[in-house]
């Protein structure tokens, strides 16, 4: 490991319904919700879930691009996917999270093997996709 103290702060996840994203990530994935009550109060621009103390998934609404001005072209990001963002979890909670998901019916990969990551190779890897097409991967490490 190395002794970088960068952390990733968010991901900002293109959505269509960000209520309903909050709910797929709330009930199927098991992250916190955060500020989605004021989002449904039109206090903010847009909830998100919370993935750990340091990091969360904003849901941002597709038509919230015309607001991204930071740089020239950010606002034709919305609709560029990612490949894919992955989770890390301890043992038990990638096998309550692959449970939780198939309860949902959500379609899910083939679980892989030994795929490299930022902690080395994780035994244990799988696939699945939000109800706006974003792709995931959820893994663990040897602990």
């Amino acid at each position: 490991m190395t002794k970088n103290s960068m952390c990733l702060d968010h991901v900002v996840l293109w959505v269509s319904d960000p209520v309903a994203a909050a709910r797929f990530y709330t009930e199927a994935v098991g992250l916190d919700p955060v500020r989605v009550a004021e989002f449904v109060a039109e206090e903010v621009p847009f909830p998100s879930v919370r993935v750990n103390e340091e990091t969360i998934l904003d849901l941002a609404p597709r038509t919230f691009a015309e607001h991204m001005r930071m740089l020239p072209g950010a606002a034709d990001s919305a609709g560029h996917p990612v490949n894919h963002v992955c989770l890390s979890l301890p043992t038990n909670a990638f096998d309550a999270l692959r449970a939780r998901l198939e309860q949902h019916g959500v379609p899910l990969s083939e679980i892989g093997h030994d795929s490299y990551g930022a902690r080395g190779n994780a035994p244990r890897t799988f696939y699945f996709r939000d109800p706006d097409g974003n792709v995931f991967e959820a893994r663990h490490y040897d602990e």
